[in-house]
């Protein structure tokens, strides 16, 4: 299984980033493809979910400003953020969960400077 996450980078506060995660070799079906990030000094914590025919779910601190997204067909999750903060620093990584068991990607660095 391979998930390569692309997309993160260095942006001023309140502007924007687009990651991108396209996952191959699944062996099972996808439950569901989230990010987590993981900001220096923290734990790794679930950002955005989307699971297979059902909607998206958001920590509260993202709520209204990232928004994640899945083409189906590429097996590619997406996530949109906006009005970045620099509390939104950190290691943004992308999994997909199956009935088998969960995978992830190597990790896509956002900065966000004040």
């Amino acid at each position: 299984v391979q998930l390569q996450a692309s997309g993160g980078g260095l942006v001023q506060a309140g502007g924007s980033l687009r990651l991108s995660c396209t996952a191959s070799g699944v062996p099972s079906s996808i439950k569901a493809m989230a990010w987590y990030r993981q900001a220096p000094g923290n734990q790794r914590e679930l950002v955005a979910l989307l699971r297979s025919g059902g909607g998206p779910s958001y920590v509260g601190s993202v709520k209204g400003r990232f928004t994640i997204s899945k083409d189906n067909g590429a097996n590619t999750v997406s996530l949109q953020m906006n009005s970045l903060r620099s509390e939104d620093t950190g290691v943004y990584y992308c999994s997909v969960h199956t009935y088998t068991g969960e995978y992830w990607g190597q990790g896509t660095l956002v900065t966000v400077s004040s």
